[in-house]
């Protein structure tokens, strides 16, 4: 990596009728690394792609994306950006190869360059035996990877993918995601919005988005040990008994429901685990299963958002 970050956004702030949408950015990503945009919806993690990729002019601040300002400099801007926003514009009735085709004219992509780059994205996106089928008759997973094709035509240095694997079933993602990684060795910097936690783990660093400010940002394990005391995990009979008596106990710092299991924050899990197990008991709850874990991002971006809706 270069000692200049290939992304910098300061104070970059933008704003829809007197609603801010993102406020007061400021952000460095270095070349090469993968970014995740976390946050819930209306977070502004579209809106910040959106103004990294110059299709949106920021309310104030300035965003410099290759060493170009995306005002100023918008065209040079889109040399050297690839973006994918959530809903990517292929043409349904055009097939594979005439909508990346489409994406190379945009781009001024000619003569044998075209070809060989086109061959090397139909075979990275396993699209080669596609070529002919219609974008509307894909699968969303094989739609997703035509619209990474698509964007990877003029071969960015910085991909910007909006939500890419959002609706597509668990393995088209994982496709996608080695995609991605193969990418990120390759050296392309990659900023990615999701709202998939197990994504969130597998990129460099990570930025938490909550009502369009920045309020957490570093590695998956740095921000997973910000989150406040130890984890236990236990799947009691009745549920709501259960949680309504471990949220009012003193060393109980905070209360997390997946499905059937409790994750229970305490401020010393070996000497709080017989404590708690007790108390459910005596209230006439069972509990089935009691076990110390780690938190992962999933807690991690509950226990932090709930943290700042509380502030």
């Amino acid at each position: 990596m270069t000692d200049q970050p290939i992304i910098c956004a300061q104070q970059l702030t933008r704003a829809f009728d007197g609603t801010v949408a993102l406020r007061e950015l400021d952000l460095s990503i270095e070349p090469g690394e993968i970014f995740g945009l976390v946050g819930p919806d209306g977070a502004g993690k579209t809106t910040a792609l959106r103004l990294m990729a110059a299709v949106m002019r920021p309310t104030s601040g300035h965003v410099r994306i290759a060493g170009f300002d995306s005002v100023r400099q918008a065209e040079s801007i889109r040399v050297h950006v690839g973006y994918m926003p959530q809903r990517f514009s292929l043409y349904p009735d055009l097939n594979v190869l005439e909508n990346i085709n489409f994406y190379a004219d945009i781009f001024g992509v000619n003569g044998g360059e075209r070809q060989r780059r086109i061959e090397q994205l139909l075979a990275f996106s396993n699209l080669t035996r596609f070529t002919d089928r219609r974008a509307g008759q894909l699968s969303g997973g094989m739609q997703k990877k035509l619209a990474l094709a698509c964007t990877l035509i003029h071969r960015p240095d910085v991909l910007l993918l909006d939500e890419p694997t959002t609706g597509v079933d668990p393995v088209s993602r994982r496709e996608f995601w080695d995609i991605l990684t193969d990418l990120h060795i390759s050296g392309t910097t990659i900023v990615v919005s999701t709202p998939y936690m197990d994504e969130a783990e597998r990129c460099n660093r990570v930025g938490l988005l909550f009502k369009g400010a920045l309020v957490e940002c570093g590695a998956p394990g740095t921000i997973k040990a910000r989150v406040q005391g130890e984890l236990i995990e236990l799947r009691p009979e009745p549920m709501a008994a259960a949680q309504e008596t471990l949220a009012n106990r003193p060393e109980v710092l905070e209360v997390q429901v997946y499905g059937d299991l409790l994750h229970v924050f305490v401020d010393d899990a070996h000497r709080r685990m017989p404590e708690l197990k007790a108390a459910l008991e005596q209230a006439g709850i069972r509990v089935n299963r009691l076990r110390i874990i780690q938190p992962r991002m999933e807690e991690a971006f509950i226990s932090l958002i709930r943290k700042q809706h509380e502030a």
